[in-house]
C-alpha cells in the first residue's frame, strides 16, 4: 500500500513536534473549527467528538491522505477544563489542582480518504500535581504557558516542574498519544515505519 500524506489538522506546535520526533512530517493544515459549538460533558465523547469535527472540516481539502483530528481536555473534579480564558481563570485553577490530580483526556480522529474510513478513539492519562505556593502559581501563569494549553499546563515546558506524576500515556498528556497513533494506523493497515522520513 501506498503511503498518503500524514495532515495534522491542529495548530499545535506540541503535536506537531510529537509527530516530527517520530519520523512523521506532517502537513499543518489548522480545522479552525468552533469549539463552542460542541457541549458535552463526559470528557472521553467530549474529545472525540471534537477532534472528529476538527478532522472532518480539513479533510475536503486533500484527495488523498490521512487526516488526523486531536482535543485535550483536563477533567479535575469533574469538571471539564480546556484552555483558560485569561490569567485569572488559570491563577484560580491552578489553587484548584495544585496538591491534587486530574485525569486528562485526548481524542484522537484519524481519517483514511483513499479507504473512505474514520477511526475515532480517546486515551486518558492521569496528572498528578505538585504542592505549589501562590507565589509560584502566579509566576509559572506570567510565564505565559498555561494559556496556550488544555488543562493550563505543559508538560514539555515549566509545567513539568509541577507534575509529580502521571499514570498512563506521556505523549497522551503533550496533546497525541504516540501508542495510539500506532495502533490507529495499523487497524488501517499501515505499519508506522513506513512513515518515517
Amino acid at each position: 500500500m501506498s503511503i498518503p500524506p500524514f495532515v495534522l489538522a491542529s495548530a499545535s506546535p506540541a503535536r506537531r513536534r510529537l509527530l516530527q520526533s517520530v519520523g512523521i512530517e506532517p502537513i499543518v493544515r489548522p480545522s479552525d473549527f468552533d469549539e463552542s459549538q460542541i457541549q458535552l460533558s463526559e470528557p472521553a465523547q467530549l474529545v472525540k467528538t471534537l477532534a472528529q469535527y476538527k478532522a472532518q472540516t480539513v479533510a475536503p481539502q486533500f484527495e488523498s491522505g490521512l487526516i488526523m483530528g486531536c482535543d485535550s481536555v483536563l477533567s479535575v473534579n469533574n469538571q471539564i477544563h480546556g484552555k483558560p480564558a485569561d490569567p485569572s481563570e488559570a491563577i484560580a485553577r491552578w489553587r484548584i489542582m495544585q496538591d491534587s490530580f486530574g485525569d486528562l483526556y485526548t481524542g484522537h480522529a484519524l481519517i483514511d480518504l483513499k479507504q473512505n474510513r474514520t477511526l475515532v478513539k480517546s486515551q486518558v492519562t492521569r496528572v498528578y500535581f505538585a504542592p505549589m505556593s501562590d507565589k509560584a502559581i502566579k509566576a509559572y501563569v506570567a510565564t505565559g504557558e498555561p494559556l496556550k494549553c488544555a488543562g493550563a499546563f505543559a508538560l514539555e515546558g515549566f509545567g513539568s516542574l509541577f507534575v509529580e506524576k502521571i499514570e498512563g500515556c506521556h505523549s497522551n498528556v503533550i496533546g497525541l498519544s504516540l501508542p495510539l497513533l500506532r495502533q490507529m494506523l495499523a487497524e488501517l493497515g499501515y505499519d508506522v515505519t513506513d512513515f518515517w522520513q
